[in-house]
């Protein structure tokens, strides 16, 4: 959450000449609601069932990127399936910057809906140490900071040598 993964995602899909899928966006067109009235009218279990439901749904896709939810990995075996079946990369930023980045957003992130923006450092520091052992599975770790796509493609075809791009 506040990674970045969607602006990073654009500028890699473009570099790449690649589709580019927000997984979020994807859940929203096939509920018809937005993730934040999802989370309301029906919980986050429902919401993570539809998540892992939608991006199986997106394996018929080929030369994507696909942003997905900070929490995706996290859930219904998501980040083993998505190790299968592409190239997976994290987008890492200390507390503090993700902080400073979701602090004008907050009420649009229905995970931080109530909490204070005194709150908010300790929430982040919390929720990255019971994902950080998903992220931290992924086949690239990349500095969030100073995201350069063409390095990351660089990275990628290292990891997938047969990858025409």
């Amino acid at each position: 959450m506040g990674s970045g993964k969607t602006t990073a995602g654009k500028k890699l899909a473009t570099a790449a000449g690649w589709d580019f899928i927000d997984l979020d966006h994807e859940i929203e067109k096939k509920e018809g609601k937005s993730i934040s009235q999802i989370f309301t009218l029906h919980g986050e279990d429902y919401f993570r069932n539809s998540e892992a439901e939608t991006l199986r749904n997106l394996i018929t896709l080929k030369d994507s990127v696909i942003a997905t939810g900070g929490g995706t990995p996290c859930f219904h075996g998501n980040m083993n399936y998505m190790l299968a079946t592409g190239i997976v990369v994290y987008l890492k930023l200390k507390p503090e910057e993700i902080k400073k980045r979701l602090s004008a957003e907050q009420a649009e992130r229905p995970l931080l809906i109530g909490i204070s923006e005194e709150e908010l450092l300790g929430f982040i520091r919390k929720k990255l140490g019971e994902r950080e052992k998903y992220y931290n599975m992924a086949h690239i770790i990349t500095d969030g900071y100073n995201f350069n796509e063409i390095i990351l493609l660089e990275e990628i075809k290292k990891k997938n040598p047969g990858l025409l791009i």
